[in-house]
């Protein structure tokens, strides 16, 4: 696409790279400048008028028309008129004016009329950065079928959208878009998005290949693993045998057994090595001891901040914080990041790289524990390859409640059972430190009474530089964690059974599910309690009712429209116009087939 410097300027000064992306800025109204020879009621329409005389009061000019395609007298209003309103109207002139005309008991008013000079057409008003004049010239210019066809889409969406710019009497009468506009921008707007996600994904040479099967390894479990699990590890599998290094995401559910499909990536890249990154110390090592349950044959290394500098070259596993990063590595032909979403980009592609040779990449896994939209998988699917495991290994049998204040004497019996039966309760708080902002205790303030009324009371935040010694001290020995969302994710607390989340509705329904999911981790009966000032809260209740993260992902966007993927900065807010996750499916393949995906 070919621009002069000038439009060029003007796509940018609009935010778009395309003519599809241009397609999609459409009219918010429309001005009919066609002569009518009736009035038209509640419409504003054109007159072709002669003016027969002009008053100017303190706060308005007042103008007297005759209208000759109407063949009666008219009186326009102009209220707090610019100095460059009054030249329009001069005493005698014939011309044409636009405006609403409103009649009452024989009198006739035209509320602000203007002068119009674009006769016999309906005129597509847009707002957008540039002035309407300008936005009109560049859609009559640029705005072509051959354009828009040459960028990919068919001839009926092309003329569906093409409609919505230059309108016929049709377009002009509807009152809001009709289901085939509306589906026409929704492919549009997609497409353009999945076309830019398909640019942006790079293909390069694996370092190694694999063709190992995972089935001997899986029968030497004690358990059985579930549909979704054999799934994503035979996705991987068919990544693995094929010579260019794969990229792919699996999405699992809290609880869903990712834990398992990293050990078969880890066993079917055998004998070629394989590197895993963790967020915290505490996943590493929770990670490092399934690895020596499962893989009892292979040598496995772990990497943490406290780890002696020693050479990686004989283990055929490592596992590690981000202090692989500052290690001499050997190369791998496998890397793994697990809850990929707790590391920058920058991190993420250090540590590929750092295994990488010349021109040849290791395949490259990535786990998150945040369940997204079905529809949304689909969309990534465009950028990397994704895998979805919706189902847990076994039910867990977790009841969830909104509670006030008027509950808390009741909530602490609760509590107090719960530790007479030596199990553990986590209450988290919103803040670490006092705040006038917010109408809840913060952990400094609420901490004293705890400590005061229970023992073994443990409590930790985002900035204590000693939060993963202290998760670890209250594993073994703790009855009450105090602590912020510093919890959500990783570590695995057998005994946790509550839950209790202070100022839950100020959280988002992910992080509320992240937060539930660390209880009943071992099939222990569990408690989640979403504390809350709010009288009534719709969100919390329709969560409490939801149990699947990949249906509370669906409830997010219901309450919280989906953040833009691709600029990937925002999470929520900056959003698509046109397209829902939550209802398009049909849209995302119809352009997953065309553009091959």
């Amino acid at each position: 696409m070919n621009l002069s410097k000038d439009i060029a300027a003007k796509f940018k000064k609009l935010g778009i790279d395309s003519f599809l992306e241009l397609s999609l800025l459409i009219p918010h109204s429309y001005e009919d400048y066609r002569l009518h020879s009736q009035l038209l009621p509640q419409k504003a329409q054109l007159i072709d008028a002669t003016v027969e005389s002009v008053y100017k009061a303190p706060n308005s000019i007042q103008v007297t028309f005759f209208a000759h395609n109407l063949g009666y007298t008219i009186q326009g209003v102009l209220f707090r008129p610019k100095p460059y309103m009054l030249h329009q109207f001069k005493v005698g002139d014939r011309d044409y004016y636009y405006g609403i005309i409103d009649c009452k008991q024989g009198h006739c008013s035209m509320s602000m009329p203007k002068k119009v000079t674009n006769i016999g057409k309906i005129t597509p008003k847009y707002k957008t950065a540039l002035r309407n004049d300008v936005m009109l010239r560049l859609v009559e210019k640029y705005l072509t079928k051959e354009n828009l066809l040459s960028e990919g889409i068919n001839a009926a969406i092309a003329d569906t959208v093409l409609q919505l710019h230059f309108p016929n009497v049709e377009t002009l009468d509807a009152r809001e878009l009709n289901k085939t506009s509306l589906e026409a921008l929704k492919y549009i707007e997609l497409y353009s998005y999945m076309r830019l996600l398909a640019g942006k994904r790079r293909y390069f040479k694996a370092l190694k290949s694999s063709s190992r099967n995972y089935a001997p390894w899986t029968e030497t479990l004690p358990f059985v693993l579930t549909d979704e699990q054999i799934k994503a590890i035979e996705d991987i599998q068919n990544d693995l045998k094929k010579d260019v290094a794969a990229k792919r995401m699996v999405v699992g559910d809290v609880g869903s057994g990712k834990t398992m499909v990293i050990l078969a990536a880890a066993y079917m890249m055998l004998p070629e090595r394989s590197i895993l990154m963790a967020p915290t110390t505490i996943l590493a090592n929770q990670l490092f001891e399934e690895a020596q349950k499962f893989l009892p044959d292979i040598k496995i290394a772990l990497v943490t901040n406290k780890t002696k500098k020693e050479d990686l070259s004989a283990y055929d596993f490592i596992i590690g914080t981000h202090a692989l990063l500052y290690r001499e590595l050997p190369n791998a032909a496998l890397v793994m990041v697990d809850e990929q979403h707790r590391f920058g980009t920058l991190q993420r592609n250090m540590l590929e790289k750092l295994v990488s040779a010349n021109e040849k990449r290791p395949h490259y896994l990535q786990f998150s524990a945040t369940p997204i939209p079905r529809t949304q998988a689909m969309i990534e699917s465009a950028h990397i390859d994704v895998s979805l495991i919706t189902s847990t290994p076994f039910t867990k049998d977790i009841d969830s409640s909104v509670i006030h204040k008027s509950d808390f004497s009741t909530l602490l019996t609760h509590i107090k059972a719960e530790i007479a039966k030596k199990n553990q309760v986590l209450i988290v708080y919103p803040l670490v430190e006092q705040s006038e902002m917010l109408d809840y205790q913060s952990i400094d303030e609420a901490r004293g009474y705890w400590e005061k009324n229970f023992e073994n009371v443990y409590v930790t935040h985002g900035k204590d530089k000693e939060k993963e010694q202290v998760l670890m001290d209250f594993r073994e020995k703790g009855d009450l964690l105090i602590s912020t969302t510093v919890v959500e994710v990783g570590i695995s607390l057998p005994r946790l059974t509550t839950v209790v989340i202070v100022g839950a509705e100020r959280l988002g329904l992910s992080t509320l599910h992240q937060l539930r999911g660390r209880v009943s981790r071992t099939g222990l009966k569990g408690y989640c309690y979403l504390y809350t000032n709010q009288q009534k809260s719709q969100r919390l209740e329709e969560f409490v009712h939801t149990t699947s993260g990949f249906d509370i992902a669906n409830l997010d966007l219901k309450f919280r429209k989906s953040g833009d993927l691709l600029k990937g900065l925002s999470q929520s807010g900056s959003q698509f116009r046109w397209i829902d996750f939550a209802e398009d499916e049909k849209v995302v393949k119809q352009v997953k087939r065309d553009l091959k995906i």
